[in-house]
């Protein structure tokens, strides 16, 4: 028997409203399943189950108000069962194929997926939501797996997508895997009271309200506990500009490129290069992430913030970014975001550039160490080689966290990404 709480989606996050059940009682899920929709001060958002098993009971009905880490619903784990014993051995009864659970089904006829051409991961070969994903994502966002792996990631609920492989090509072995096992957890947030009306009973106005002051208290909470320091720099993206001009002339229109995709590749490049940045102030230290999990701040239509995350960003190529730029841009203001792409980033982007903002002096998002800043592309007069001219120009700054760095650390980092806007075709 196991636990589905209400998960944390985001530092910010005490409590709940349980909007809607994706499934019922009896119902066999997966790890990875879309099982409800919860409602928090800033949007309604999918929340995957996080174990394989079937949904016993539904403790807590829809419009409902819970503390993060409250039980929502129990679950029975499947296992073989054993039958009568001969000669004193135990027989175990024969296995029964266990059908794909009604959501992967409903995935599957999403993304026009033939069922009976996938192999499942799971035991006994059962198909898993992310069997299904991984057929559907661009060969080059998944890196190879060997079965020891795969294994040790299943038994001990791993997500291999947070872990970094140092084998050929980026392969993830073993080795990998128990790192990742052996590393601390983030500190968990605490449980808060329910309080209050629930968010789905709540107009425009007052969830508006209700969004200004949970970022006005993570804000506040930010400058009071943590000593920032302020960087900033200008960079030169005259190469970038060239080098995104010829690509697109090979893409179709709905594929081509913007310097914000460059932009967001370079930070958490520079992130995984400067690893002192990139990570978490946890219980009086701080804990260098394993990847580089880039926080996207986006504004919402109808005001206020979310931060969905580039799982892993630094592996991605520069149109794998594009893709899920604009796709995670379009659901979180669609209100359709996972629970999993709202999961705590290692380092935050804040990219107000379309805006037509010069410079952004950021404020950094806890219990993160650093915030990057990048302002509009602007053509501006630039001396290049002793002859003035005219180039396209970006503010790049740099917000941290006095605690974890010095501004030597945060200069470098800065450099970096310099670096890596002059060799665009690298990306």
């Amino acid at each position: 028997m196991g636990d589905f709480r209400m998960p944390s989606l985001g530092a910010d996050m005490e409590e709940g409203t349980l909007l809607e059940w994706l499934v019922k009682p009896g119902d066999t899920v997966h790890r990875g399943d879309i099982v409800a929709v919860v409602d928090t001060a800033k949007s309604a958002v999918e929340v995957e189950c996080f174990d394989d098993g079937v949904i016993d009971a539904l403790l807590v009905d829809p419009g409902q108000v819970v503390p993060v880490g409250a039980v929502l619903a129990r679950l029975e784990g499947s296992a073989a069962a054993t039958g009568p014993t001969s000669a004193g051995l135990p027989v175990v009864s024969p296995v029964t194929p266990i059908a794909p659970s009604p959501l992967v089904r409903h995935r599957a006829h999403e993304l026009g997926i033939d069922l009976a051409a996938v192999r499942g991961t799971g035991a006994d070969g059962v198909l898993h939501r992310r069997d299904i994903e991984e057929l559907a994502r661009p060969a080059p966002t998944r890196p190879r797996v060997s079965p020891l792996a795969r294994r040790l990631a299943e038994a001990n609920g791993i997500n291999l997508g947070t872990v970094s492989g140092t084998g050929a090509g980026g392969a993830i072995r073993a080795d990998d895997v128990r790192k990742a096992m052996a590393a601390p957890a983030m500190a968990a947030p605490a449980i808060g009271q329910a309080t209050g009306p629930t968010m789905s009973g709540l107009d425009a106005d007052q969830r508006a309200t209700a969004m200004r002051n949970s970022i006005a208290a993570l804000m506040s909470r930010s400058k009071r506990e943590i000593p920032h320091y302020y960087l900033s720099t200008t960079v030169d993206l005259q190469r970038t500009s060239d080098w995104m001009r010829e690509r697109n002339r090979e893409l179709p229109v709905g594929e081509r490129l913007v310097p914000s995709a460059a932009l967001l590749l370079a930070a958490a490049r520079a992130a995984r290069e400067v690893p002192e940045l990139n990570g978490h102030w946890v219980d009086g230290a701080f804990r260098p992430a394993a990847d580089v999990d880039l926080g996207l701040i986006l504004s919402l239509r109808s005001g206020g913030l979310l931060v969905p995350v580039l799982a892993a960003a630094d592996t991605l190529d520069i149109s794998q970014v594009m893709a899920l730029m604009r796709d995670l841009t379009r659901r979180a203001r669609a209100g359709r975001l996972r629970g999993s792409e709202l999961s705590q980033p290692s380092i935050s982007v804040s990219n107000l550039g379309d805006q037509g903002v010069e410079s952004v002096i950021g404020v950094i998002y806890p219990p993160q160490v650093a915030l990057i800043g990048f302002g509009a592309v602007i053509p501006r007069p630039w001396a290049v080689d002793g002859l003035l001219g005219i180039r396209p120009l970006v503010t790049v700054t740099l917000a941290a966290d006095h605690r974890a760095t010095d501004a030597a650390i945060g200069a470098r980092l800065l450099k970096t990404i310099d670096r890596i806007l002059q060799t665009p075709e690298e990306t």
